[in-house]
């Protein structure tokens, strides 16, 4: 299968190679930005192959194997966003979504480039020069995200604003309900980070946490699933019945102090957690979230001002 490449309105591009699917858009000098997008495209046509030729490695827990042993750029940058997580069962596959956009996000940090994003399914990088801004909307629930296209159209239930003097260069989310497994049960993890890998691996291992006992909680091995899982027999959940509100509130806990513990190790700068309708976060996310009309926070992303 070869990568494919279509332009989208507003001078976007959405470029799909196998499991990789990105919408990239930039802003500043015409000739500029298209430059950018050339690059980004001949870059993007080969970097399934290169995470291809060392998937077995990529499969490994990072606990395993000591010292980094990749060698494509992406490949590495996996690895690095999830080693300060060694401590917990995790693979480099953790990261894979948030590297790839970081990588490429890359190509538009060049003259006459004001503003870029590089949205790899939700896990997004960015690229800001002085004076910009970001706003990066949030939708609840991603079982209605179809009806909501529909019907209304899009509406966004929260925004992040990410302005220049942010360290915040990479937003991710995880959940059981997303195209990723999770262990635990929280709708939508979203994590606010340096880089997008480093926002991805954590969001993976913030959504794992997010639990609470319940005998109507189904779970199977990730391999039963998909036999390729980097997860193995370890189970992930598939099914989640409805909470009463304190079983959700103690599950959000649960979650919470987990990004609370890798906010203060410095790996994260905020998370917005939700289950069931009910949301927490590592702190009041004054100047970074914004629930709108009350409703939760987030499980797929997109960039507001160019939906």
């Amino acid at each position: 299968m070869e990568a494919a490449r279509q332009p989208l309105p507003g001078g976007r591009w959405h470029w799909q190679h196998g499991p990789i699917d990105i919408v990239a858009g930039a802003e500043g000098d015409p000739a500029a930005v298209h430059a950018a997008h050339e690059a980004a495209w001949a870059r993007f046509q080969v970097v399934l192959r290169e995470l291809v030729a060392e998937l077995p490695l990529l499969k490994l827990p990072v606990e395993a194997v000591g010292g980094c042993p990749l060698q494509g750029p992406v490949a590495r940058r996996m690895w690095h966003a999830c080693a300060p997580h060694a401590a917990v069962f995790i693979t480099p596959m953790a990261a894979v979504a948030g590297a790839v956009a970081e990588e490429l996000v890359a190509f538009y940090r060049r003259e006459g480039i004001t503003r870029a994003w590089v949205n790899n399914g939700g896990d997004i990088a960015l690229h800001l020069t002085a004076s910009e801004r970001f706003r990066v909307g949030l939708f609840a629930d991603l079982d209605q995200w179809p009806r909501a296209l529909a019907t209304a159209g899009l509406a966004v239930d929260g925004v992040f604003d990410i302005t220049h003097d942010s360290p915040v260069r990479g937003v991710a989310t995880s959940g059981w309900k997303g195209r990723s497994f999770s262990l635990g049960i929280a709708d939508s993890v979203t994590v606010l980070a340096a880089t997008a890998a480093q926002a991805d691996a954590a969001a993976t291992l913030i959504g794992n946490a997010v639990d609470v006992a319940h005998p109507g909680i189904v779970r199977r091995p990730a391999n039963t699933l998909r036999d390729d899982s980097d997860l193995g027999a370890i189970e992930v959940t598939v099914d989640v019945p409805a909470l009463t509100p304190a079983q959700a509130q103690l599950a959000l806990a649960a979650g919470r102090a987990r990004a609370l513990d890798l906010q203060h190790a410095g790996l994260i700068v905020s998370c917005v957690i939700t289950c069931q309708g009910q949301a927490t976060s590592t702190d009041d996310a004054a100047g970074r979230f914004v629930f709108l009309d009350g409703a939760p926070a987030s499980d797929a992303l997109q960039e507001t001002e160019t939906a």
